[in-house]
């Protein structure tokens, strides 16, 4: 690599972008502009909330771009003649003129082995099928989703007790671990950038509200998988006496039980309920959210009335 301050424009919008673009502030390239998606309304109250890339680009000092329609408003990243373009998890695929801009080209983070898991939720996908390890790809942007030629991969085992919460934060310091290890050497011209196995291809879309209700009648193992993988976002839900009950967490059971499937077949010293599924074996559950409630525990959901779940009461019909 020569002497010569590489200019790199960064585009991501979610905490998963954070720690990535923070590596590249304190790096030795020039981030010259941040591009994220425009502040939204979220909440009950719909207060429109800047999305954490932006939040770090203003401390940071960095020029800031959040355009509505990137395929309609891109002359601002193109006029800027960066030599590289970072993303991860931006939200917009990017038009031909960007993709074309760089000198060194555009270059993704994303958060599995690709060709597995192509989309916007590859860490929620991981731990609901229940894979023992997931990792880091960073590869060339093309128009097609997550298709491009691999630079770099690197792997890091999903433990037993890992959620969404825990995966994604491994996954976004590994990233940009494997960003500052991987740029030099592409500047350098040192990687061979490696063409992805069409036939290996999988996808993780973003996930739907229909895919967040529990199915009782599978194996305790895959509901397991099902709660920590939707936790903490957008959360595993059933349904109790007609209303919907966000299941926080829970934990596999390994006692044999008879029963129905959804079936409440045990009460832990008031501090969880096993709920049984389809292999008659259940679910710890410890952690819940009824209907127009707060989150809180069994034990305090309890506290205001020991009946509220009890022996043979049915979840999800």
């Amino acid at each position: 690599m020569s002497d010569i301050v590489k200019k790199v424009v960064f585009m991501g919008t979610p905490d998963f972008a954070v720690p990535i673009l923070e590596k590249l502030i304190t790096s030795e390239y020039d981030v010259v502009l941040v591009v994220t998606q425009p502040d939204r309304p979220k909440g009950r109250k719909k207060k429109l909330t800047p999305p954490p890339v932006k939040i770090a680009a203003e401390r940071a000092d960095i020029p800031l771009f959040q355009p509505e329609k990137l395929s309609r408003e891109y002359e601002q990243i193109v006029e800027l003649q960066p030599d590289l373009i970072v993303t991860a998890a931006y939200g917009q695929l990017l038009p031909g003129a960007v993709l074309d801009s760089p000198k060194y080209g555009c270059i993704n983070v994303h958060a599995s082995l690709l060709p597995e898991l192509r989309g916007g939720a590859p860490i929620h996908y991981a731990i609901l099928e229940g894979k023992k390890e997931t990792g880091i790809t960073i590869m060339y942007m093309v128009k097609k989703l997550d298709a491009g030629d691999i630079l770099s991969q690197t792997t890091i085992r999903i433990e037993d007790d890992d959620h969404v919460g825990t995966l994604h934060d491994k996954l976004a310091d590994v990233g940009a671990h494997l960003l500052m290890d991987t740029m030099p050497k592409l500047f350098a011209g040192e990687i061979t950038p490696e063409k992805q196995d069409e036939q290996k291809a999988t996808y993780a879309p973003n996930i739907k509200r229909s895919q967040e209700k529990i199915d009782w009648t599978e194996d305790n193992i895959t509901v397991y998988n099902h709660i920590r993988g939707l936790h903490p976002w957008p959360v595993a839900y059933t349904t109790y006496d007609g209303q919907p009950l966000k299941i926080w967490w829970g934990t596999a059971d390994k006692k044999y039980y008879e029963g129905k499937p959804g079936e409440i077949v045990d009460i832990i010293e008031k501090d969880a309920c096993i709920v049984l599924c389809g292999n008659n074996r259940g679910i710890r559950i410890t952690e819940i959210q009824p209907a127009g409630k707060r989150r809180m525990t069994v034990a305090q959901y309890l506290l205001g009335d020991p009946d509220r779940l009890k022996r043979g009461m049915i979840l999800g019909e």
